[in-house]
């Protein structure tokens, strides 16, 4: 599934985020960087200790939630691995959603400044830290629209969604943000 606008795609696949042939791709990442479950702990077992080793170096401090950090992408098809640290879900009245755009809008920005044309972002923060899917699906695509309205870039966001039941609930969120949404 997929929208295009003024020349820009934002589009929909299930699959493996390690396998993205993107630019960039995103990493649902700690606040410490530490490596864990999930997306990260994939990330990290397919890139490399290269990865760890970089994100060691250049953030000893980690990354604050909200935010993202670049790095190189080890022996991932991508050039860059962008961690980002989306909030842990605590009922919605702690900035989460707030913290989940800025993130997001972070990630967008680095691989803007990093010269990708494509990026592909997995469902941050809906696995183990809770946040409601449908709410995070609806948050991050808003935001990936908007800046691809506002800066023209990266030509390519890609959500790459692990099994259906998650493609299930962004397909929907987008079809409430793009009625006219093809594919």
């Amino acid at each position: 599934m997929y929208v295009q606008r003024n020349g820009l795609t934002l589009e929909l696949v299930e699959g493996d985020i390690t396998l993205q042939d993107t630019d960039a791709i995103v990493n649902a990442a700690n606040s410490r960087l530490a490596g864990g479950g999930g997306v990260d702990g994939a990330i990290h077992r397919r890139g490399g200790p290269a990865i760890m080793a970089e994100t060691d170096e250049k953030y000893p401090e980690g990354c604050p939630t909200g935010s993202a950090v670049i790095s190189g992408a080890g022996r991932l098809a991508a050039k860059y691995v962008i961690h980002a640290v989306g909030p842990v879900w605590s009922g919605g009245s702690h900035r989460e959603p707030e913290l989940l755009a800025c993130a997001v809008e972070r990630c967008l920005e680095l691989a803007l400044d990093s010269g990708c044309r494509s990026i592909a972002f997995p469902a941050i923060s809906t696995g183990i830290y809770g946040y409601p899917r449908g709410d995070a699906a609806r948050i991050v695509l808003q935001v990936a629209l908007d800046f691809q309205d506002r800066f023209q870039g990266p030509a390519l966001i890609r959500f790459v969604l692990f099994d259906h039941s998650a493609y299930s609930d962004f397909a929907e969120a987008l079809r409430e943000l793009v009625p006219q949404t093809e594919g």
